[in-house]
């Protein structure tokens, strides 16, 4: 049987290496234009909140946007077994949790794709086609509706004439024939991807265009995820210190290198869970980090030693260079407060159990606007 969205409630599922939150909260925000809709709290989606939330969507809601976590085989298919979907979103097959897949990228989109084999076979599956690991997705035997969004490739539903905005992203989606613009308060070319989806699922939904619009563009995101702190003397912080991997760290720091003025300052923290691949992904990210054209580079934790050595190799100089470890948080506070001029940009970036949340809320203390 075909799955009908006007006749069985839509269950969506959300799933991917990175943007899962990002993503629901963009779908939500589309579907509460019309819709009385359950959303799962963010980051709430191991198995057992799976089994919390059905338990919680009632005749009440029209629709039940989830995201399906996963750091081992066999958890999203726990997760369908639960509830299943019948819109399933992936949104990149990136290195999360790569290290309990063998490391190996294979093993890692397989699991991913469970939620293929879990969902309403014909229901609607949403993926990246820029994502270059897409392919490694099992969706030969997808008997339901294939749909993917980019900004690069050729889609069913296409971003054009991205820019950055004071407001955030504006960008261009034609569908139905007619071309739309759309603006999103977030930043960041991955995060006109994460609206894509949500686009792509509000308009298979029959939502009117301008629903989809004022959806996005009233949209309240998730802390901590590129949000971008306006001080004193035009002094801006990018905090982005929940989630740290290969894919987050570049797409930080192409954000970081559009949007700065002046002086450019990351501070990059380790990241976790690589596996085998820990020091060759810690190397990549510095010599991309290299190619950003940075005033100053912090690595900070512990292997995160390992960006700032290949950054040095990669062309950046060594006195520009400096490894803290968090005992010397306070140091490297101290050190801030000296480097940094009217129209500096500085880039927060690492997991949340580093806590580096403290050292944006160090400099949007020290440097606030006058009263």
């Amino acid at each position: 049987m075909v799955f009908n969205p006007y006749v069985e409630k839509p269950i969506i599922a959300v799933t991917g290496s990175a943007g899962k939150t990002m993503v629901k909260t963009m779908v939500s925000a589309i579907l509460r234009t019309r819709w009385i809709i359950f959303e799962s709290n963010d980051y709430n989606n191991t198995t057992d909140k799976t089994k919390e939330h059905a338990e919680q969507i009632s005749f009440i809601h029209r629709a039940a946007v989830l995201e399906y976590g996963m750091a081992y085989p066999g958890v999203i298919t726990e997760h369908c077994r639960i509830l299943r979907p019948n819109i399933g979103i992936i949104t990149n097959v990136g290195l999360a949790h790569i290290g309990n897949f063998e490391s190996k990228l294979e093993n890692l989109a397989a699991a991913k794709s469970e939620i293929i084999h879990g969902m309403h076979p014909t229901g609607i599956l949403i993926i990246n086609a820029d994502d270059p690991n897409a392919k490694l997705l099992s969706t030969q035997s997808f008997q339901g509706k294939l749909l993917k969004v980019g900004i690069k490739s050729g889609t069913d539903y296409r971003a054009r004439h991205v820019i950055y905005t004071k407001q955030g992203m504006e960008f261009i989606v034609k569908f139905k024939g007619e071309e739309y613009t759309f603006m999103i308060p977030v930043l960041g070319r991955h995060n006109v991807i994460n609206a894509l989806f949500a686009i792509a699922v509000g308009n298979q939904l029959g939502f009117l265009p301008e629903e989809l619009q004022n959806g996005l563009r009233d949209l309240k995101w998730p802390k901590h995820r590129l949000e971008d702190y306006h001080l004193k003397d035009d002094i801006m912080v990018i905090d982005d210190t929940v989630h740290a991997h290969p894919p987050a760290m570049k797409v930080a720091l192409d954000v970081l290198e559009e949007i700065a003025k002046g002086k450019k300052i990351a501070i990059l923290g380790s990241m976790p869970e690589l596996g085998d691949r820990t020091d060759q992904d810690h190397e990549d990210v510095g010599r991309y980090a290299a190619s950003k054209n940075l005033d100053f580079l912090y690595t900070y934790g512990n292997i995160s030693v390992q960006i700032g050595h290949a950054a040095i190799e990669a062309g950046m100089s060594a006195e520009n260079v400096k490894h803290i470890t968090p005992l010397y948080r306070k140091v490297m506070h101290r050190e801030l407060v000296q480097m940094i001029e009217p129209g500096t940009t500085i880039l927060v970036k690492g997991a949340s159990r580093l806590k580096m949340s403290d050292t944006v809320g160090f400099l949007c203390e020290y440097f606030q606007k006058d009263a």
